[in-house]
């Protein structure tokens, strides 16, 4: 059973995310608000006709009164970033761990692990990469997680409706799990001897982990993971959100090699 999101984010903002949302889940919409005097492009109105179809109420106001019950503190919303729709929406719901685990797959499966990622637009890029890869779930802890909020939602553009989130008390007791259900884990880290593309990724259940900037991935998980890699870098380390790009798609290039 999906539990209900802990963010207190009720709104989300910009033609993609609300486009997604609406053609994936219309139930989370509670309204819909234009700006007055919008110029409507084929997304806007496939918008208004899903709302429609969807009997989801729409509203027309001015960018002043987005902002009043919009507007974060000195982030004001502007013409560039809202895209003339915003909707009130219900949170997302994470996915229960045992549920996701007890799934029958006729494939193997991939998860992406985020450990203490706080930063909304790495975290809604990387929710991006892994919808467009088709992995099966990202992985997060309780505290030092980035929340599901507008930026994450706004940077997946949309994507946050298409991969599973799930929310964990303990992350070294997920991958404890993981490990006794025949999953490996693989966890990155710059100071590993191995490169992303020299280990293999194909036939087997997988969990990649990936740490905060900075920190990195904490030593209780670095220490349970079956595999270690890191990223070449002549310059500086690639930001989480670049790094999981680059990792998930080597994956995705040897599991679809002949």
């Amino acid at each position: 059973m999906k539990k209900p999101s802990e963010s207190i984010t009720n709104y989300i903002y910009g033609k993609n995310p609300v486009l997604e949302t609406i053609s994936q889940n219309p139930k989370r919409i509670n309204k819909i608000f234009f700006s007055q005097g919008i110029n409507f492009d084929n997304r806007l109105k496939k918008i208004n006709e899903l709302a429609q179809k969807n009997s989801i109420l729409v509203q027309f106001t001015n960018l002043n009164k987005f902002n009043k019950y919009f507007g974060v503190g000195e982030k004001k919303l502007t013409n560039i970033n809202f895209q003339g729709v915003i909707a009130s929406v219900s949170p997302i719901e994470y996915l229960d761990f045992d549920e996701f685990l007890n799934k029958k797959s006729d494939t193997y499966r991939k998860v992406v692990i985020l450990d203490g990622v706080e930063d909304p637009h790495n975290f809604g890029a990387i929710i991006r990469t892994l919808a467009a890869a088709s992995y099966d779930a990202v992985i997060v802890p309780k505290h030092r997680s980035c929340p599901i909020n507008a930026t994450v939602e706004k940077t997946s553009a949309g994507a946050i409706n298409h991969i599973p989130v799930i929310k964990s008390n303990s992350l070294p007791a997920i991958v404890d799990t993981l490990k006794k259900n025949d999953w490996w884990i693989i966890a990155a880290d710059g100071q590993s001897k191995d490169n992303y593309f020299e280990i293999s990724y194909k036939d087997m259940n997988f969990a990649i982990i990936l740490g905060a900037e900075g920190e990195g991935v904490s030593k209780t998980l670095l220490n349970k993971a079956d595999f270690k890699i890191k990223i070449p870098s002549a310059f500086e380390s690639l930001n989480v959100s670049a790094a999981c790009a680059v990792i998930v798609y080597e994956s995705i290039r040897q599991i679809h090699q002949m």
